[in-house]
Formats: C-alpha cells, structure tokens, sequence
C-alpha cells in the first residue's frame, strides 16, 4: 500500500517537473519583466502629472462599493426588525446613498470629459 503512494508521488513529481521544465520560455525583454505601472512606463520619472479624474472614479467606487455591502444586512435582518424602523433606516440609508451621487453628479465628477 505504501509502495503505491510512492509511486503516485513519485510520477507526480516527474511531471510537474517535466511540465515546469517545458512550459518555460527563454526570452526574457525589458517590457515583459518589468512590472505593469497603469499603463505608466516604470522605467521613467515617477513625477509625471498624473489624471486626478482616475482617483476620483477609484474613490466614488470605493465609497459605494462599501455601501452596498452594508445594505446586505439590511435585507438579512429585514425577518426580526420591526418593518416601520425597518423601512425608515433604509430609507434614509438609500436617500443618502442618492444624496451623495447627486452632490458627485453636481459637482462634475462623474464627467469624464471636462
């Protein structure tokens, strides 16, 4: 029974090896070993302007990502809430959340190009 294993093991290690060994490929340039920098070349000066509109719509996903996953309780404890408070917190969780993609739509944020 141990002989088995040895063997499974043994045949297994010889071709992951045989697997790495051949899939490798021998030509290594300076674009493909050079970490991907937001399509930024690496190489350059680190002090180039940098579009303030990218870290906008980074942000504005952040804040409203993180909102959503609140709302997942909201709809998990909607069984033993009162329905009266249950419906007022998610109105007023709602209506902020618009408030603030108003104030970001007025504001021009979410205009791309401008």
């Amino acid at each position: 029974m141990i002989y088995m294993a040895l063997i499974i093991f043994t045949i297994t290690l010889i071709v992951m090896t045989l697997a790495s060994i051949i899939s490798k490929k021998s030509f290594m340039d300076r674009e493909k070993s050079s970490p991907f920098e937001c399509g930024f070349d690496p190489m350059s000066s680190s002090r180039l302007p940098f579009s303030i509109q990218f870290f906008l719509i980074a942000v504005i996903f952040l804040i409203f990502d993180v909102e959503i996953t609140l709302l997942i309780p909201l709809i998990l404890t909607l069984k033993i809430s009162n329905l009266f408070n249950y419906m007022m917190i998610t109105f007023f969780f709602i209506f902020i959340l618009l408030w603030g993609i108003y104030h970001e739509w007025n504001q021009g944020a979410l205009n791309w190009a401008h």
